[in-house]
């Protein structure tokens, strides 16, 4: 009955980890859980048995789990729960030979206070020096960074 008893210990508590692991990550209850009875499982068989017993539940413990945990993410289902793909985005930078400080454009939305502008053809992002500028409104080029300019409105 006691072989059953840690088999059954073993069992669930691999259970409870692959569970923790795949549906409720974080420290919760199922992990916590699980280690309480894998642990329990090893200690019953080193109670109840002897060492020689004991020892070669604690191997199978210490081999099984991250055995289990390691195929499950390598099968089918498990690479349905894990994000793999590659974010490959970038971000345009400022073509600093065609937009100069002081160059003059107009805003093709509002700047509210960041939107896009056309300054000597050419349609980037902007941001205005804190002000909201309203569309099709004529804005001097203040700065350049390495994705947007900073911009302010022209007063006539």
């Amino acid at each position: 009955m006691t072989i059953l008893a840690i088999i059954l210990l073993i069992l669930l508590g691999l259970l409870l980890l692959l569970l923790e692991f795949a549906v409720v990550p974080g420290v919760t209850i199922a992990g916590i859980g699980g280690l309480a009875l894998l642990i329990g499982a090893v200690y019953m068989a080193f109670a109840n048995y002897g060492v020689l017993p004991g020892i070669v539940t604690l191997a199978f413990v210490l081999i099984a789990a991250p055995a289990l945990v390691y195929r499950f993410f390598r099968s089918k289902s498990g690479k349905v729960m894990v994000l793999d793909t590659l974010v490959d985005g970038r971000i345009d930078n400022i073509d600093k030979e065609k937009i100069r400080a002081g160059d003059t454009g107009i805003t093709l939305g509002r700047l509210a206070p960041s939107g896009k502008v056309k300054v000597n053809g050419e349609v980037v992002e902007a941001q205005s020096t804190g002000s909201y500028i309203n569309h099709n409104t004529e804005i001097r080029v203040i700065r350049i960074l390495s994705n947007k300019i900073i911009v302010e409105p022209i007063n006539k």
